[in-house]
């Protein structure tokens, strides 16, 4: 079972069109693409999205274009109402998980958490990492009572994992103890998008943590959401193509 980046972008990447956003004169984006042969890079979001869902290019990177530019052009470019997304995260000494939702407007009901939880363990299963399902809670069962949106985040959690063992996914609810479920399971639930946003970036931006990207998981084909703020896409480029044999 693969454990961290390293292992997952082993080998030959297969040979397949990459488009990647820029948004910046940062040269980020234009050295992350040189470094493969193929790589297109888009100013606009909307050119960005209309290849990949005609053919012209088979994978797409957001790079470093705006949320404002790019989250519009993906639904209305894919037809979508909403986006899920969790993303690949390795901690220093640590193996790597997905971590979901990670978007500020999404997972804020069971039903959707459950249908992101399905996707991201799918996806982890076919990748070949751990498809086991830790959903977090705002604090310890044993809190209930300390404070009504904590109790909110129990409930759901417990909602969250009977939907997911009765669909046939192995789930359970890891509570506040984020330090244990990254141990236990390969796909983590935030209590909402807003907490795994927060997290992200804890993780990523002062603890170290390597972000690979956030594949879109109910998009029709392979689109990578990351932040602006990283500084080197390439394995976010190679993340892309290894998902293409997903």
């Amino acid at each position: 079972m693969i454990a961290n980046v390293e292992e997952l972008l082993a080998g030959p990447l297969p040979d397949v069109r990459v488009g990647i956003g820029r948004g910046s004169s940062r040269g980020c984006v234009e050295r992350s693409a040189g470094a493969f042969d193929g790589v297109r890079i888009y100013d606009d979001a909307e050119s960005l999205v209309s290849d990949l869902m005609s053919g012209e290019i088979d994978v797409a990177v957001r790079g470093d274009l705006t949320s404002e530019s790019m989250i519009p052009a993906v639904r209305a470019g894919m037809g979508m109402d909403r986006l899920e997304r969790a993303v690949l995260l390795q901690p220093v000494d640590g193996r790597m998980f997905m971590l979901a939702p990670v978007g500020i407007d999404e997972g804020w009901d069971d039903a959707q958490k459950v249908d992101i939880a399905e996707r991201a363990s799918d996806l982890a299963r076919r990748i070949g990492m751990d498809p086991r399902i830790a959903v977090m809670s705002g604090g310890r069962d044993d809190d209930r009572g300390r404070c009504p949106e904590v109790d909110r985040t129990i409930d759901s959690s417990a909602n969250v994992v009977d939907a997911l063992v009765r669909d046939g996914y192995d789930a359970y609810g890891c509570q506040i103890l984020i330090e244990d479920a990254v141990r236990n399971a390969g796909v983590v639930m935030a209590t909402d998008g807003m907490t795994g946003n927060i997290m992200f970036r804890t993780l990523h931006f002062l603890g170290g943590a390597q972000a690979l990207g956030a594949p879109v998981l109910n998009a029709p084909r392979v689109f990578v959401d990351t932040s602006r703020a990283k500084t080197d896409y390439r394995d976010s480029i190679a993340l892309a193509k290894r998902l293409t044999e997903a």
